[in-house]
């Protein structure tokens, strides 16, 4: 079993806090709406706080599949987030989980600056880079939708 890490940085015209509660607490109304292939998101275990397990449905390649979303902590006052996918058909075959460390912060002009640790615990020795990729870029794409949301919707 391997751990890799990596570590990435994004900036967002959007308040730190503003942006936090829409990735938080309001995430499981606005994600489906944002982001295409994602279906919906039920909470199957908790109330939202960590130890929360949500299952995230999706349509890949065609079909409907599901990870398994676990909230490892959440600070609103610090504007941290830590997470965990956990399972699920959608979590590569070469993965045991993924686990990310969220963190926003104040930005130039009012805007956030959104940094993100993620660690890959692989089941073997190597993490194929195309699961690297798609990871940075489905948490790339969906930090950018959910800051267009937003933005698209004033009284927010």
């Amino acid at each position: 079993m391997g751990v890799f890490a990596f570590e990435d940085e994004n900036t967002s015209s959007v308040a730190p806090a503003k942006l936090f509660k829409a990735l938080t607490k309001d995430s499981d109304e606005i994600i489906p709406k944002v982001i295409e292939p994602i279906q919906s998101v039920e909470i199957v275990e908790g109330n939202g706080g960590p130890g929360t397990i949500k299952k995230i449905y999706a349509v890949h390649e065609g079909r409907v599949g599901y990870v398994l979303h676990k909230v490892d902590a959440i600070d609103e006052a610090n504007l941290t987030y830590d997470y965990s996918i956990v399972g699920g058909p959608g979590l590569d075959e070469s993965l045991d989980k993924i686990t990310f460390e969220s963190k926003l912060l104040p930005g130039p002009d009012g805007g956030s600056i959104g940094k993100i640790k993620v660690k890959f615990h692989t089941k073997g020795d190597v993490l194929p880079d195309n699961v690297r990729d798609e990871a940075k870029f489905r948490g790339v794409g969906l930090f950018k939708a959910v800051e267009g949301y937003i933005l698209a919707n004033p009284g927010y």
